[in-house]
């Protein structure tokens, strides 16, 4: 409904104004939406912004009377309220199932995320890259758009080779039920502490990346094998943070459908390639001062050239790409960027991220120094077992476990996302697990005490109505939530969704506290249960779409 208004809105001021930009935009406390048409329309006429605004607004209100749109002046500024209508129309379209969700589009996106080196558990520092890319997708799927979620799995590396050797040639036990991205970091480690040891294996490890790359059948298993086990431990992290994956997209299919060699064929043509015994790239012309390097002097390729295949299979496969990229990674990342551009394909849209961090430090996979994302979610889930066993002791202790669980994924994920991700942020125990305040059980137990309201409520009669302004103030957040979806689909700032989500909790709250619901009569608590509903609806919607549970009890 959203969309509708704004449209009505924006066709009256063209008519009026005779301006194709007609500056409309938040209205913020004092409207719905506002206009600066009148600043513009200024500078053409010569003329005080001020009347112009009166003179507009006086053709404004017969324009848009039919429609239930107030308007009025601020001085410059020309301010619109949305009506009764609009109430209305936005109670019936969010109790449908699924509100929120856009038209179709036949765009299909391509959302790249998390891609972790499989030498180890995914740590603190990764799941911001997860959580934030299966935000976004989640976001996209919600938009309307065909949405296909890849992690790239570097099973090439010289990481994987470490491994590798470290399976050959250390005898080291995998213990009972030992995870196996776990069992594979304590070889990895391990392997790591040999070569400083001895580092004549190195010599080892730089044969094993030569086979690899020229497809040795023997290597390219103890490569796989090692990287499946991995990846085995992976997933199960990820299903705990609700972030799966469409599909697994292993480099070195790149090598065996000799895709790389022809993209590097293509650059190796190009004025700004460099043969110097390696290939490399000049991207001076970009602003970077360093080579950009796809080839060794050994003549094995670099995970950039694989990642360039990668990234032209994309751009010939999805109309739209997207990679979820470490800050570390920023130089890389334009530089492939530039490259793209380069050969002529579509560039990769790269949403940055600052690291997230424990007050504990930093980790180190290498060193085995890390707090794995494992240890962190069954801390949390631990955490979250005590509030819910406070809060709740009535229930089954079945019901506090799953509930703990769907808290503590929750807590991760909502205070991992409600910062913008080009800020680091340090993960809150406290803060993410607070019911009171900003946090992922604070937006679930709004959802769940609508749940408890309707349940208690019996059968009524729907009502499209809101009289008190905390009622009309919820609606209206509301009816934001597919402009939400539209914003971030747009701009790549999943952040947004978390606030939305914290201020439409704010609002029903506040609605809850100052408009008795159960203990209203008539058409009134029809009416206020009504608008329970629709927003009971659109928290579970959002919810879903942040990757939380919307539990209906807690």
């Amino acid at each position: 409904m959203f969309f509708k208004a704004y449209k009505t809105v924006e066709d009256a001021i063209k008519k009026v104004s005779g301006e194709d930009d007609v500056l409309l935009g938040d209205g913020g406390e004092h409207a719905d939406l506002a206009s600066t048409v009148a600043f513009s329309l200024a500078k053409k006429r010569k003329e005080n912004p001020v009347k112009i605004a009166a003179d507009i607004t006086a053709e404004l209100e017969k324009e848009l009377f039919e429609a239930d749109i107030s308007v009025s002046t601020k001085g410059p500024y020309i301010n619109f309220i949305f009506g009764k209508n609009y109430i209305s129309d936005v109670l019936r379209e969010s109790l449908k199932p699924g509100f929120g969700q856009l038209s179709e589009k036949n765009i299909r996106v391509c959302i790249e995320h998390t891609s972790a080196n499989p030498n180890g558990p995914l740590h603190v520092g990764h799941i911001r890259n997860s959580v934030i890319g299966d935000t976004l997708a989640r976001v996209y799927k919600k938009a309307g758009y065909s949405t296909d979620v890849q992690y790239y799995v570097n099973d090439m590396g010289r990481q994987i080779a470490i491994v590798s050797w470290g399976f050959d040639n250390l005898d080291i036990k995998r213990k009972e039920g030992e995870k196996g991205d776990r069992y594979v970091a304590n070889v990895y480690v391990a392997a790591n502490r040999s070569i400083e040891a001895d580092p004549s294996i190195k010599e080892e490890i730089d044969r094993r990346m030569a086979l690899i790359e020229q497809g040795d059948p023997e290597m390219v298993k103890k490569f796989r094998d090692a990287v499946i086990l991995c990846l085995d431990g992976m997933k199960d992290t990820l299903k705990k943070l609700n972030a799966p994956h469409n599909r697994f997209i292993f480099e070195s299919d790149f090598v065996k459908s000799r895709l790389m060699h022809h993209v590097l064929n293509r650059l190796s043509s190009i004025p700004q390639a460099k043969h110097d015994e390696t290939l490399a790239l000049d991207l001076t012309e970009f602003g970077f001062e360093k080579d950009y390097v796809l080839r060794r002097s050994d003549g094995t390729s670099v995970y950039a050239a694989r990642d360039l295949a990668y990234h032209e299979w994309k751009s010939d496969n999805y109309d739209r790409i997207i990679d979820v990229l470490g800050a570390d990674h920023k130089l890389i990342g334009t530089q492939l960027q530039a490259t793209m551009k380069l050969l002529g394909d579509k560039a990769p849209e790269i949403v940055f991220f600052e690291f997230v961090s424990l007050p504990e430090g930093s980790m180190s996979t290498r060193a085995g120094k890390f707090i794995s994302a494992d240890d962190l979610i069954e801390e949390v889930t631990k955490r979250a077992y005590e509030e819910v066993d406070t809060r709740r002791p009535d229930i089954s202790e079945e019901d506090k476990k799953a509930i703990a669980e769907s808290v503590a994924a929750g807590a991760i994920r909502y205070d991992i996302i409600r910062v913008s991700q080009e800020k680091s942020t340090v993960f809150n125990w406290k803060e993410a697990l607070d019911f009171e305040k900003q946090s992922a059980p604070y937006v679930q137990y709004a959802n769940a005490r609508a749940c408890s309201i309707l349940e208690k409520s019996g059968e009524f009669e729907e009502r499209f109505e809101a009289e008190s302004e905390h009622e009309i103030a919820l609606v209206k957040k509301i009816a934001l939530f597919p402009k939400i979806i539209d914003e971030i689909s747009r701009d790549l700032r999943p952040h947004i969704l978390a606030i939305y989500a914290r201020e439409l909790a704010d609002l029903f709250n506040t609605f809850y506290r100052y408009n008795p619901v159960l203990k209203a009569e008539g058409d009134l608590r029809d009416s206020r249960l009504t608008i329970v509903k629709a927003a009971q609806n659109t928290l579970s919607e959002v919810l879903k779409t942040l990757g939380i549970d919307a539990v209906r009890s807690m």
